[in-house]
């Protein structure tokens, strides 16, 4: 018997249904197309939907209550090219185990194959995004995790290119074991606050491997940016931490590992730049720490420009760089 509780609303005398998640959960299985749309609609709040085996046609498909999805090996979910495939609008959402593919190309709107809007509680784990303009978009979100996802794009220049990860506007977001590819960014960061970064690899994205805009007391750990357009890019930010990462093969006319424009009060420590064509490009940088760094074969290892104060530079080793420091 489903437990309730009354109450008095405007005047008048209301019972409301309680769901407890332990209690009252159920696992529905899933086979066609129809029964998915069905599943995610009529299920109980907290239910987990088991998707089978096959590929299922999705255009547009919204969450709206918590609960649990989760593919079986091969369990397809194929946009066609028509437009996004999953909206989450609920708080504590899990999607984990399922294959998406197929969102065409929009210049008028950044299709997603899954977007989180104003949510929180919501974990991305464990699928594989395909072919997907952008891959999992998260706006105005908190408390989410996007772990050890694969989302490998096929762009082949900016204007037609989306991001993997794109965030905007979120606080307390773990980006955490994911592999990204074959995009415009790879990982995007707009007005997010108070999140981490780690453990991820961002490889062969046509602009920048990481992407911070106006984001702060963030830090990243541990990742790799190997062959993107540039490697990261951390501007009007403060308090950015940047420990223990990789940045390789970031070459090219305008390339860099890393550029610092307009940031103040971060870290970069144990670090290593290698064979990129300027290994830290800093401008207007301010009072940071940059510590126990490894510089190894790029073109210049480091570019400071006049308007950088303030900055602490020491125990960096610096070898078979064409230029050492350049300021």
């Amino acid at each position: 018997m489903t437990r309730t509780f009354s109450c008095w609303v405007m005047g008048l005398f209301v019972i409301v249904p309680i769901y407890p998640k332990s209690t009252y959960a159920n696992t529905i299985e899933v086979f066609t197309t129809k029964e998915l749309y069905y599943a995610v609609e009529n299920s109980n709040p907290y239910d987990t939907i088991l998707v089978r085996n096959g590929t299922y046609q999705v255009h547009e498909l919204t969450i709206r209550k918590p609960m649990v999805i989760v593919g079986s090996e091969f369990s397809i979910l194929d946009g066609e090219s028509k437009g996004e495939i999953l909206t989450i609008i609920s708080d504590s959402v899990t999607i984990k185990g399922l294959t998406f593919q197929n969102v065409g190309v929009s210049f008028l709107k950044d299709q997603a194959a899954i977007r989180l809007n104003h949510v929180s509680n919501v974990i991305i784990e464990n699928n594989r995004l395909l072919n997907t303009f952008f891959g999992i978009y998260l706006q105005y979100s908190e408390d989410c995790h996007i772990l050890n996802n694969e989302i490998i794009g096929n762009s082949k220049d900016e204007a037609s290119a989306g991001n993997a990860i794109h965030i905007w506007k979120g606080d307390r977001i773990r980006v955490e074991g994911n592999l990204t590819e074959y995009h415009r960014d790879g990982i995007y960061f707009e007005f997010v606050n108070n999140s981490h970064i780690s453990d991820n690899i961002s490889r062969h994205n046509l602009r920048y491997g990481l992407h911070f805009m106006f984001s702060n007391d963030d830090e990243y750990v541990q990742n790799t940016f190997l062959n993107n357009g540039a490697g990261v890019a951390v501007m009007f930010s403060r308090n950015i931490k940047m420990t223990s990462n990789l940045f390789e093969k970031n070459w090219g006319g305008s390339s860099y590992g890393i550029l610092l424009k307009e940031i103040s009060r971060g870290t970069m420590k144990k670090n290593r730049f290698i064979n990129n064509t300027i290994g830290i490009y800093a401008e207007g940088a301010t009072g940071l720490e940059i510590s126990h760094n490894d510089f190894v074969s790029n073109g210049k290892a480091m570019d400071i420009k006049g308007n950088c104060i303030d900055n602490s530079i020491t125990y960096n080793n610096f070898l078979s760089n064409t230029f050492e420091v350049y300021t």
